[in-house]
């Protein structure tokens, strides 16, 4: 089968590794890396056929890679740190370039090996932050802002970087073709922004409007592959091409769409390409050399560590920051790999140096959370005491809360629910993890916790021990769970109100004494259910005791409802029972000219006038004297038996009528 075995092959090994490296607590790309060794022509035994066509196939994971970071970037997200991000880490790549340069040198190498050395440590793992942030708790403090923030500027100087450094083989011919590419990609760029806001949302609502989500992501696809071709023909690298297709496309409207229904793609593609760098792996270089890959381990976390510590303080973040930011970002990111590729390709760089980069860089990875782990015991060396950093929060009350609602997720939901809460003037605080709804939070003056709400420290922060409910109207199984255990932990008599839409969360949530589940699927099917049943003039109050039957039987839980609930429900069935109806009286009805009182229509049928629309005026609670006239569209309310007896009457009255 040829290629096709190939990649079977490295995807179930990948799954495998990927599976692994979950239950490690490391970063899936370690997975794919160890699944591109094992499969790879150095190790023996299975070896994938054609590592060259993987590595074709790899090439297209790179662009799909930074299309989808094109589509991810935000100038809103640089803002809170707009400082150290765009000034603090050019210095730091800059920096980190002097490093590796000096690192090159003392290995023996000539200037161009070294100028690469520098520019592929100069990078750190976004993927491998991100997850040793989320999994410490740390997301939401600045800390985590700083370092966020100098991410996103290290992500986008690769594509400059993927130009400029292939330009070193020939300085005296690559001088003059980096100035003809500087100009191409201007024009290239403004081209794009230029066609790109006009034309392609213009595609993109057409493909929108055919209602097609396989022809959305073919076409989304086609553009981000379709531009990085375009400007490999005139000359400029494929993966700048993507990027800037992505920058263009995240300002339009499909922008957050396009996201969500690339990622799978990528991915897919991303694990063909990491397994082609971990082909490139050669174990027994790395035994060879253990030497030397523990030294550049040594110096690169050092050097890169004591970089971003001292620019944090430069810029002048003080307390835990600068430590925070020194450990947790001293490793070789994932784009290092990016960048080594295009090195290989071009004969920058020979396979030993990679195979060392490669090494290096796993090898910081894997100490990334153990090393970050340690910031709060090392400040507390420092501070003898140590105090956690203050997450970020937003219009909270400064005399504290008190027998407040916490309300973890600030979706539609959440959000509703916070107004409604705001409205009624009664205390609350939403948690929420995003930035840009964190924005939106602000703007609308809620008292907000910037942060994960699985972690006890943004709880906390929130007063959890203080409230009287939580509300988690996050959807997924293995969050809510999460956050329901922890504020168990802090506060046992707290009531909790979820969301949820599978059967299995009841039986799990019951034993964490969840007050209420509320499905958003199950309220929908209920009141689709309602609206069809009354579309067939079907009994209201049968349609309401088949619908809470439904309730009862999907929702079981929980049996002890407090009686203010069993109240609401009562009221709700009442409301449903005695729904309004209209009946146009005729000209022939007995009931023209006669008063409400005359009619006596309250004795015969049980239904009350509540209401009269004449000539497109509505008299709400007419007195008994008012006259009834033909056309009148009369409004009663009372049970099915008194509508039906209601139209009886009309309908006798207007046959007793003389014709």
């Amino acid at each position: 089968m040829g290629i096709a075995t190939d990649i079977i092959l490295l995807v179930v090994a990948a799954f495998f590794g990927g599976l692994l490296m979950q239950r490690l607590g490391q970063p899936l790309v370690l997975g794919y890396i160890a699944a591109g060794v094992l499969l790879g022509p150095h190790t023996g035994g299975l070896t994938v056929s054609d590592t060259h066509q993987i590595e074709l196939l790899a090439e297209i994971g790179v662009a799909l890679l930074l299309f989808a970071l094109g589509l991810e970037f935000s100038l809103k997200d640089l803002k809170p740190v707009k400082h150290v991000a765009l000034i603090g880490t050019p210095i730091q790549i800059l920096l980190t370039l002097a490093l590796g340069f000096a690192l090159g040198k003392a290995f023996g190498w000539d200037w161009k090996t070294s100028v690469w050395l520098g520019a592929l440590i100069s990078l750190s793992s976004t993927m491998v932050i991100l997850k040793t942030l989320m999994s410490q708790g740390w997301l939401g403090t600045l800390s985590s802002r700083v370092m966020i923030g100098m991410l996103i500027v290290q992500d986008l100087a690769v594509v400059p970087l993927m130009v400029i450094l292939p330009q070193l083989n020939d300085p005296a011919v690559g001088l003059p073709a980096l100035g003809v590419a500087g100009v191409k990609a201007v024009v290239f760029l403004a081209a794009m922004i230029l066609l790109g806001t006009r034309l392609l949302p213009r595609v993109l609502g057409y493909i929108a409007r055919v209602g097609s989500r396989e022809l959305f992501l073919l076409a989304i696809t086609a553009i981000g592959l379709g531009v990085g071709y375009a400007t490999h023909v005139v000359g400029l690298s494929f993966a700048f091409g993507a990027f800037v297709a992505g920058m263009v496309l995240s300002e339009s409207d499909y922008g957050h769409q396009a996201l969500s229904d690339i990622i799978p793609l990528r991915d897919l593609f991303g694990l063909l390409f990491f397994a082609s760098v971990g082909m490139l792996l050669d174990p027994r270089f790395l035994l060879e050399h253990w030497r030397q890959v523990s030294v550049l381990v040594v110096a690169v976390s050092l050097g890169k560590g004591l970089i971003f510590a001292g620019l944090a303080r430069v810029f002048r973040y003080g307390n835990v920051v600068p430590l925070a930011v020194g450990l947790g970002m001293f490793q070789i990111g994932e784009f290092a790999f990016v960048l080594a590729r295009v090195g290989v390709s071009s004969g920058s760089i020979d396979e030993d140096m990679f195979s060392l980069v490669l090494s290096a860089a796993v090898v910081t990875m894997v100490l990334t959370p153990l090393v970050s782990g340690q910031t709060a015991r090392l400040y507390g060396l420092k501070k003898r005491l140590f105090k956690h950093e203050p997450l970020e929060t937003v219009n909270l009350p400064e005399t504290g809360l008190r027998g407040h609602v916490v309300i973890a997720g600030a979706g539609r939901v959440g959000r509703l629910i916070a107004k409604t809460l705001l409205e009624m003037e009664q205390p609350f605080v939403v948690i929420e993890l995003d930035q840009r709804r964190l924005e939106q939070l602000q703007a609308e003056r809620f008292p907000t916790v910037y942060g994960d709400a699985t972690h006890d420290l943004v709880l906390e922060a929130a007063e959890l021990h203080h409230a009287c409910l939580l509300v988690v109207t996050t959807p997924g199984i293995v969050t809510t769970e999460a956050i329901v255990e922890h504020a168990r932990r802090l506060n046992s008599e707290l009531e909790v109100v979820v969301r949820g839409s599978e059967q299995e969360l009841v039986e799990r949530l019951k034993d964490l004494g969840v007050s209420e589940i509320v499905s958003p699927e199950l309220e929908a099917s209920l009141e689709m259910t309602r609206q069809a049943l009354l579309h067939l003039d079907l009994p209201a109050t049968e349609i309401q005791r088949r619908t809470e039957t439904m309730r009862a039987e999907a929702m079981p839980l929980p049996q002890n409802r407090p009686s203010s609930y069993l109240q609401l429900n009562q009221l709700r069935m009442a409301e449903r029972a005695f729904e309004l109806s209209w009946t146009k009286l005729e000209t022939e009805s007995g009931l023209v000219g006669s008063s409400i009182a005359a009619s006596g229509v309250r004795s015969r049928t049980g239904a009350s006038i509540v209401g009269v629309m004449r000539d497109g005026e509505l008299l709400a609670s007419p007195k008994p004297s008012y006259e009834l006239c033909a056309g009148d569209l009369i409004a009663v309310i009372g049970d099915d038996a008194a509508h039906a007896a209601f139209r009886e009457l009309v309908a006798a009255e207007v046959a007793q009528s003389p014709s």
